[in-house]
């Protein structure tokens, strides 16, 4: 009991800060929308608001909402700057902004975690261990290290308490996000409750150490025959859910261009070589890299190229890959309807979409590409478009499609730093002109035709047993319909507001009326010469009336 009572004081002291926090950046206003001013803290009312010094846009004050919140609103930040779909592209351009700024943990720490993890001490376990990490953000710090078989290597440890903290962050985003999408309908707009839901799987798949190293092993196997790639190797018997051993690689960051022209390597051909494999993961192996930005991209004395951090990895499966090759295809015919029932194959489409003005907007947008060679197609721009068109219209884009414009938005970025000439266009054609042919080949097609052959008998055998079924309910008088309701749920509070403010008022005219009586009886004891009980009557239906009527002139709602 005590526990909860603790849990519950320290979430009401975060509700606190995030009230206090969005009206130091001139958010009152959705404060006062919502209603919840009143649970600002005492100290913070007392306080004069600091006004910002200078005008700044909405998508500014929101990131220095969430940098001023912490950690976890950071990541939340960061992971929202991929969905252009979900979120305008002013604030998602702001949110990539945001960067872990974050002390290290104790050694001690690192010393006892990974005790804990790896059931033997630092000493036994590594020749030498620096105590100092080289890189350190929310989720954990990395340090170098040396195995007793004189192997150099990275080691990721994961701050201590920090599921614990995201947990809880997470139940206040969780309870923030329903009550926001109550009380404002933009929140429903930005459906905050599915940005939060995204954002807990994303983080929780993070804290995951041991799926960061099978997406390493599972690169290192897809590039085993590439003589440019490089994966660095994952040592298992030093790597648990919350420490991860890789082996160190001795290179230098992509964007350090001075240190890299001195080692020979051509610019231009690192760019070729990193988009390539990008191309390479998307359209042949269906799992990609995220996040190949330079920090992730070193260059290793023999000229190849190492890849890093493999936490930010996408997967598409064969159908999820066929779907994105067809709307390729549909772009390229200027097919509409092709490409509308392939966004309802993504399930993207639900009964909320105006169907009419999606098909205008997207008859609009194919028209500009008809007939344009893969040569002529920049596929990051029209990534951007259509996930824009989406957004307008709220069609939900899955996640994994998400995270790979994310992707190809990273790694173009990533060529024209390294070599302003570089044309994506021409490396990515080749990879998809394979991708389209081995598409519409005949055994391929009738592969598809096969298993669409083979859904529609299994259809039909089950549907004289589920049609049998149905009857057999509605017989028994157990058939059930169930409705969406659209509102409802905000007109029953009305009426049971208005119902209660009702029973309030007959309650005081009661208590005036039994005064009265009172009085005429003239009982005693008397105060100023009339009985106390019809005087303390009298008062008590003053006060709850004078509460009823602030509180009607406060809520604005008879």
């Amino acid at each position: 009991m005590r526990g909860r009572k603790i849990h519950r004081y320290s979430m009401i002291k975060r509700y606190g800060k995030i009230i206090d926090t969005l009206i130091k950046y001139e958010f009152g206003h959705i404060v006062d929308r919502l209603g919840v001013r009143r649970f600002r803290p005492l100290r913070s009312r007392i306080k004069k608001d600091r006004v910002l010094e200078e005008r700044t846009s909405d998508s500014k004050r929101v990131r220095m909402v969430l940098e001023e919140l912490g950690p976890t609103y950071i990541k939340l930040g960061q992971i929202m700057s991929m969905r252009q779909d979900l979120i305008p592209p002013e604030y998602a351009r702001e949110f990539s902004k945001l960067q872990d700024d974050v002390q290290p943990f104790e050694f001690e720490d690192v010393r006892r975690l990974i005790k804990e993890e790896l059931d033997a001490d630092i000493e036994t376990l590594f020749m030498s261990f620096d105590e100092v990490p080289i890189a350190a953000a929310s989720i954990g710090q990395v340090h170098r290290a040396r195995l007793n078989t004189g192997e150099e290597v990275v080691v990721k440890v994961q701050r201590p308490g920090i599921r614990k903290i995201i947990d809880a962050d997470m139940d206040i985003m969780y309870s923030v996000a329903g009550f926001a999408e109550e009380h404002l309908p933009e929140a429903r707009l930005y459906r905050l409750s599915e940005i939060v839901e995204e954002f807990e799987r994303s983080i929780h798949a993070e804290m995951e150490y041991t799926q960061e190293g099978r997406n390493a092993e599972h690169f290192a196997h897809n590039f085993s025959d590439d003589p440019n790639i490089y994966i660095p190797k994952v040592y298992w018997d030093l790597t648990s859910t919350k420490v991860l051993t890789l082996e160190y690689i001795d290179g230098i960051k992509s964007n350090l261009f001075d240190e890299v022209d001195r080692l020979g390597v051509d610019r231009a051909h690192i760019a070729t070589v990193v988009t390539e494999a990008f191309m390479k993961q998307v359209y042949e192996d269906g799992f990609f890299h995220a996040d190949l930005h330079p920090g992730n991209v070193f260059i290793m004395k023999d000229g190849k190229i190492a890849l890093l951090d493999f936490g930010m990895a996408g997967f598409l499966s064969s159908d999820l890959k066929k779907l994105l090759i067809d709307e390729l295809i549909a772009v390229i015919k200027g097919d509409t309807v092709l490409y509308i029932e392939l966004l309802r194959d993504l399930g993207s489409i639900d009964e909320s979409v105006d169907m009419q003005s999606l098909k205008i907007d997207i008859d609009h947008l194919l028209y500009k590409y008809y007939g344009r060679s893969l040569k002529q197609l920049n596929t990051a721009s029209i990534l951007e478009e259509m996930i824009g068109m989406l957004r307008k219209h709220q069609v939900r884009v899955p996640s994994n499609v998400a995270l790979l414009s994310k992707g190809v938005m990273t790694v173009e970025g990533f060529g024209g730093m390294m070599d302003p000439g570089i044309n994506m266009t021409t490396i990515a054609e080749p990879f998809a002109r394979r991708a389209i042919d081995n598409r519409l080949k005949f055994r391929n097609i009738a592969d598809g035709t096969y298993k669409d052959l083979n859904s529609w008998l299994r259809l039909a055998h089950r549907v004289p047993t589920k049609i049998s079924h149905i009857l057999d309910i509605a017989e028994r008088g157990y058939l059930k319909l169930r409705f969406d309701d659209h509102g409802f749920d905000r007109i029953v509070a009305e009426l049971d507001a208005a119902s209660n403010r009702l029973a309030f008022s007959l309650i005081i005219s009661s208590i005036i009326v039994g005064s009265s009586i009172v009085i005429q009886t003239g009982m005693e004891p008397h105060i100023w010469g009339v009985p106390m009980l019809g005087v303390g009557g009298f008062l008590v239906a003053g006060l709850f009336g004078m509460w009823l009527v602030v509180y009607i002139l406060r809520t604005g709602r008879i």
